[in-house]
């Protein structure tokens, strides 16, 4: 008997534990409003990240049909240009990241990389670039391009005065070319 106690202890508190991480509805980022709604509706796919380490993946998770984060595990070379688009919610607001870097538990940056291209377009609202180090230029389609925590090495180009009065670069965000307007 008193072999069988600590374990029939030990099954129980894990079943507590497990209990404890099922979704309460409380979740702010997944979208499905209150629990009941949740067990019945599909999951909300906008609010999902991309996690690539290959060119076909990233091209993907920055498509019309990808995901509002696009996360690299690694450098990533193309060499032709690239199209972030489509529109992506994240806490009820548009929203996209092409994340350049891995975090750890308590989100500090683990490692940093390098994204290259001759050229990428912003086309989807709220987009920010993180964490790394873009190599091309960006031309900016779309209000609320940001530059955090990131280097452009390059130009950043905007399609109108209206577009440029939304950039952002903040928490050392680091554009080494001109911002301007090219129309």
């Amino acid at each position: 008997m008193n072999k069988i106690t600590p374990f029939i202890l030990s099954l129980t508190l894990a079943l507590l534990v497990l209990s404890g991480c099922g979704n309460s509805g409380n979740n702010a980022d997944n979208g499905a409003g209150n629990g009941s709604a949740a067990a019945t509706e599909a999951p909300d796919a906008v609010t999902t990240a991309s996690v690539v380490d290959n060119n076909e993946a990233f091209k993907q998770a920055i498509s019309k049909e990808g995901t509002w984060i696009a996360a690299t595990l690694n450098d990533l070379t193309f060499t032709e240009d690239l199209v972030v688009e489509g529109e992506f919610i994240n806490k009820e607001k548009p929203a996209r990241k092409i994340a350049l870097y891995t975090q750890d538990a308590e989100h500090n940056i683990t490692a940093s990389f390098r994204l290259t291209a001759p050229k990428m377009t912003i086309r989807s609202e709220n987009t920010q670039l993180q964490g790394g180090i873009f190599a091309g230029d960006i031309y900016v389609e779309a209000d609320g391009f940001t530059v955090m925590n990131a280097t452009v090495q390059g130009n950043v180009y905007f399609a109108n005065e209206q577009y440029q009065s939304t950039f952002n670069s903040a928490d050392q965000g680091i554009v080494t070319g001109v911002t301007e307007v090219r129309k």
